[in-house]
């Protein structure tokens, strides 16, 4: 592979990469999805990880990131919310591609949505979620990252079984790829709350599928599509605080989905990360 060939494929693969799951709030893999009641319709949460991963894909490099953000969920099943991450991949890409300073050290989520409980235990979810990075001195030719997608997910609890199956259909771009629109990813969640020392297992799995065709020729189907998996255990201390220590893969690209160094950001690796909810 040419060195601009590879350049142009690591550019359009690397805007893959953006974008904190609706999951991160409602839909985090690694808690259950139907809290007791709340106090009050206002939640907030602040997150520590050593490595942020969205969709298996890290976006800070493998290196640390704090996240935060917070919840309103009305009564008659309303709910709006923002939540937000540092990051790296759009620096980084830009960067080690065109020789370019670009700063975007942020990426913003605004989410809204309705949710219905139509039996007891299973809660029906829909809504839009818009991906925002601010970012200054970012090349004009490319195709801009901010990207929306609508979902709907289903929750579900048996006894001590919690989890959902969700699907988020891009209506935009994708995180930057051009020719994107109509990707979409389908992932399922479950978690077991084992009642031993507020221990629960985690389990998730997820396939990415990006549409459309990519300038350099091909489909970005063959090359960017892929599935993710993750296994973890959560720990919840009480008092809104609760730690998870997971293991995350997928089956990506090393191509499509490759670090300044030439690693793939894709690949399997250990998370540990630490929430407080307020």
């Amino acid at each position: 592979m040419s060195n601009f060939r590879k350049s142009i494929l690591t550019v359009a693969t690397a805007t893959l990469l953006g974008g904190a799951m609706v999951g991160q709030h409602a839909y985090a893999e690694d808690t259950p999805t139907t809290p007791a009641a709340e106090p009050s319709p206002i939640t907030a949460n602040v997150t520590l990880t050593n490595d942020y991963r969205y969709r298996g894909i890290s976006q800070s490099n493998f290196q640390p990131a704090i996240q935060g953000g917070f919840d309103y969920a009305h009564s008659s099943g309303f709910y709006i919310g923002n939540w937000n991450s540092s990051i790296s991949w759009i620096s980084d890409s830009v960067s080690s591609n065109f020789n370019k300073s670009v700063s975007a050290p942020v990426e913003m989520d605004f989410y809204a949505g309705y949710k219905h409980d139509w039996s007891t235990g299973f809660i029906f979810d829909v809504g839009v979620l818009q991906y925002y990075y601010p970012t200054s001195g970012y090349p004009s030719g490319l195709t801009n990252p901010n990207s929306t997608e609508i979902y709907a997910a289903q929750n579900f609890t048996f006894d001590s079984f919690t989890g959902y199956l969700k699907f988020s259909y891009a209506v935009s771009t994708l995180f930057g790829t051009p020719n994107s629109t109509g990707s979409n990813y389908t992932d399922f969640t479950l978690n077991y709350d084992t009642g031993v020392w507020g221990l629960s297992l985690n389990g998730h799995v997820g396939y990415q599928y990006i549409a459309g065709s990519n300038p350099i020729g091909g489909s970005n189907s063959s090359l960017y599509s892929y599935t993710d998996w993750k296994l973890g255990v959560t720990k919840d201390f009480g008092g809104g605080l609760t730690a998870n220590v997971s293991y995350v893969g997928t089956n990506a690209n090393q191509y499509a989905y490759m670090s300044p160094n030439g690693s793939n950001l894709g690949k399997g690796g250990a998370l540990v990360s630490l929430t407080k909810t307020f």
